[in-house]
């Protein structure tokens, strides 16, 4: 992958996680265009998590990543930030939504096969 396309990939990232913290603190916080102080936090967290990642390049989700590189009380608040966000996403950036949800089932059924070849791999092995 280019590096023009990682950093594509990067900003997308920001963009999408922005969003989503945008819309829970609002909702949540009623905070109106401005983010309350623990979701501002909470967003430049996820911006430098994000700009810091090593795995840009072959990374989908966070959530699927071998290494979790987020503090346990962050992780937790970022989790209900998506899972609150998420699924007003279509709402907000229909386009942004469809997109992500392409990507999901994309890196399932990539980590479908891996784990496939994995388990095949192994019982041969074991043979």
């Amino acid at each position: 992958m280019s590096k023009n396309k990682i950093e594509s990939k990067r900003e997308r990232e920001k963009r999408t996680v922005s969003l989503m913290i945008s819309i829970y603190c609002e909702k949540n916080h009623g905070s109106g265009k401005t983010l309350c102080p623990e979701c501002r936090a909470l967003k430049n967290y996820a911006m430098t998590r994000s700009e810091k990642c090593p795995f840009m390049e072959t990374k989908t989700f966070c959530s699927n990543c071998a290494v979790h590189c987020y503090k346990p009380e962050m992780r937790e608040k970022i989790r209900e930030v998506m899972r609150f966000s998420g699924p007003r996403m279509i709402l907000y950036h229909p386009i942004m939504a469809v997109r992500h949800v392409i990507e999901i089932k994309k890196e399932k059924k990539r980590l479908s096969q891996s784990q496939s070849r994995d388990t095949s791999g192994k019982g041969k092995a074991n043979e």
